[in-house]
Parts: structure tokens; sequence; C-alpha cells
């Protein structure tokens, strides 16, 4: 592994070479929990002696996303003893309607390259789109974090994705990785470094390379990782007025083994139930009646997103007896989508807009499904019972396929309404 970004950025943290299966010990630059895990984090360290207390107040941060606003009493109360441990110990608390960890982390200038960043979430790798070696881990492993600012890790053997050609719309990152999972299945990167590299990575944006990396643990990897280049120093210059060091993989870096995915001849892809493998182009499957459509989540809830299922749905309004519901990933995009006139045309096309909630995507409020419905998501999973009742069923797309499939009511490839095809 010699030479790659994961080589370079944990070498660079334990202060020596380091080689893959090697157990090393490191300092963690950010670690992070939400409201489905922050509260055993606290519970296992209140029940230590050593462990209650925070060994670096900057480098820690709580997000309540998960069931927000509360729709129990029981999650209520959760988010009272997170807002109780935040200023006990002057961390950083995203409260309710800020957004979903995953956005409001970067977009608050929170993670930089070259970070090692854990989170009590498994789409933690998410932030490998910003060159961090970003992992989920469990709440005991955050807590342990948070006390100490270090954390243990087995060193991942590196897998290369070289990308090739250009990803144009209306194909979007959803539909990249959806295409590898499919031809990796979902144990096919178990406890591996993902790293993107090629020329197809310049046709990218920092969105959908947020997507991509978001869904690589659902091929079983431990991180997904794109390189620093002009179009990320861009985004931070842009956001920040901070220019990162660029860090890229060596010409000769060593890898356990090289894939290639050419984006040209991508077609739209959908992960048809019940698992996130069962990968197919659209052309397979469209015809599905939909129930309901769902645009949002850690995965595809950016303004990005929403641009391009507005362009869509322009062209029509979501059809009668479909449910549409649009959650934007954080209140700057929503913000965003206000001010641009986006908002206002998605609610005029019959989409229900919400605020910034996992709700939807883990079935816990505003929008779960009944016995035998049929949800489009372009969330990250589709499990037996994940979006609500266990004989309904989830179908993983872009959101240009879902705002097509709002449209028309049934599985449709968005090339019916903007790019040809």
């Amino acid at each position: 592994m010699e030479g790659t970004l994961t080589h370079k950025i944990l070498s660079r943290k334990a202060g020596r070479a380091v080689s893959p299966g090697e157990i090393i010990v490191v300092d963690v630059d950010l670690a992070y929990a939400h409201d489905g895990t922050a509260p055993l984090a606290i519970k296992v360290m209140e029940e230590s002696r050593t462990l209650m207390k925070v060994a670096d107040p900057e480098k820690v941060a709580l997000v309540i996303d998960h069931a927000s606003p509360p729709p129990t009493v029981a999650a209520a109360t959760v988010h009272r003893q997170m807002r109780e441990f935040a200023r006990r110990f002057g961390v950083k608390l995203f409260d309710v309607g800020e957004g979903i960890c995953h956005q409001v982390i970067p977009e608050s200038g929170l993670v930089k390259p070259g970070m090692v960043v854990l989170g009590a979430d498994s789409h933690t790798v998410t932030l490998g789109a910003f060159t961090a070696f970003a992992t989920g881990v469990g709440s005991t492993d955050i807590a342990v974090a948070f006390a100490t600012g270090k954390t243990w890790l087995k060193v991942p053997d590196t897998v290369k994705v070289e990308l090739q050609g250009t990803l144009e719309e209306p194909l979007m990152g959803k539909d990249v990785i959806l295409k590898l999972i499919g031809e990796v299945t979902a144990s096919g990167l178990t406890y591996k470094a993902v790293e993107f590299v090629g020329e197809g990575v310049r046709t990218i944006s920092v969105a959908s390379r947020m997507t991509i990396s978001n869904m690589t643990v659902e091929a079983g990897a431990k991180a997904g990782i794109f390189p620093t280049d002009g179009k990320l120093i861009s985004w931070y210059e842009e956001r920040f007025g901070y220019s990162p060091k660029p860090i890229q993989p060596e010409d000769n870096a060593s890898y356990e083994e090289e894939l290639n995915l050419n984006l040209s001849n991508l077609e739209p892809q959908v992960a048809a139930p019940p698992n996130v493998d069962n990968v197919h182009p659209v052309s397979e499957v469209e015809g599905v009646e939909v129930d309901q459509v769902f645009i949002g989540s850690c995965t595809n809830g950016r303004f990005e997103d929403f641009l391009m299922a507005a362009k869509i749905l322009k062209r029509g309004r979501v059809r009668q007896g479909v449910r549409c519901v649009a959650i934007p990933a954080s209140r700057r995009v929503y913000i965003d989508l206000i001010r641009s006139g986006i908002a206002e045309m998605l609610a005029n096309a019959g989409c229900v807009l919400a605020h910034s909630t996992c709700g939807p995507c883990i079935g816990a409020h505003l929008g779960l499904l009944a016995e035998g419905e049929v949800a489009v998501s372009t969330t990250n999973r589709n499990f037996t019972g994940r979006m609500g009742h266990k004989d309904s069923k989830v179908y993983l797309v872009s959101p240009a396929t879902a705002a097509a499939s709002a449209i028309t009511g049934r599985l449709t490839d968005p090339r019916e309404f903007i790019g040809g095809g």
C-alpha cells in the first residue's frame, strides 16, 4: 500500500511507515456522534472512572439528526442529555434542524485533508471525499476517542478504483457507486480502504464525491477516499478561504487490487430490494409502480441533488397518488434552495419539503411505508423493513431517477426528461 492516500495519511499520524494488517494507535483529529449513538457513548463514559472527560473539546462534536425534532418523549430525553453533555464539556452541538451529521461537519469546516476522523455512524466514510481517513466506529470506541483523543485501528489493505471517461447529466455520483457495489457485492470490499483516482475524478463534483464515499461502506469498506485536486481546493477556498495542501497518491502506489469503471458509458442504476448489491440498469426494472419518492439523506440531500431533481420536475409534476418527500441535508442547503427558488419550484411540483433529518431513511418518522408500499429513494440502504413495514420495498436511485419516477408514478429512466436516452 506504499504511496497510497491511506498509507500517507496513516503513516503521518503514526509517525512512521505503516503496513496492512498492523494494529496502530493514532491521534483522532475529529470524533462525532448523533442522537442514535451518543447516548451509549455518554453512558460508557459515565460508568467509567477514567473516561468521563473530553481530551479536546475542539475535536468533538454532537449532532441531533436522527429523530429530529423528537417524535417521542424518549427521543426528547436523549436530546436533552446531549445538550447537557455539550454544555458540560464545551463541545460543539448541532441541534435540531441544523442538519445531518455527515453534511454539517464538512460544511462547517471541521474536516480537512489528511485528518483521521471517527464517527459513531457507519456513513462517516462520507468524509473521505475530503481526503480524510474517515470511518465509522461503535459507541464505546467513540467514547474512548472523546476521552483520550486517540483510537486504535488495523491498517486496511487498499483498493484502487480507476474512474475513466466523463460523468454527464443526468448521471450522478449515485449511479457510479451503485454500479461499483453491484460489481463487487456487499461484502466485496470488507475492511478495505477504497481510493478513487483517474481522469474521471475531475468530472465529479465534491457533492457527488460525498455520495460515492458515503456508500463505499455498503460494500464493506473501511474508508472511501478521493485525492485533493483542484476541484476540492476550490471548494475550500470558496467557503473558508483556506487552500489545503494537496494529497495525491504516488504514480507507483501499491494497491492490493485495481478496478476500472468507465463513466462515459454508464447507465442510470437501481438497487432493487432487498439488498444494496442487487443492482440493475434502470432499463431492467423500469415500470415498477411507486407509492413514495424520497429525495434527501446524507447520501443525496445536497444542493446539486435538488437542482437535478428540479431540472426534471420542471418538465412535469408529481403524479397524483404518489408522495414525494424532499429533505435537504442541512439548514444551509435548505436556505440555498429557498434563495435559488428551487424550494418553491419543488413545492409547486407537488413535493413535500421538510427540515433536515434522517427520519425517512431509517424508518423513524416523516415518511414511513405501509404494508406492500413501494418507495424509490435516494438513501443508502434498502433492507427489509428499512423505511417502514417489513413487507414494503425500497429501490435505491439517484435524485434524477427519483424525480423522473415521481412524475410518471413508476420507476423511470431520467434520460426521458433530460440528456437524451
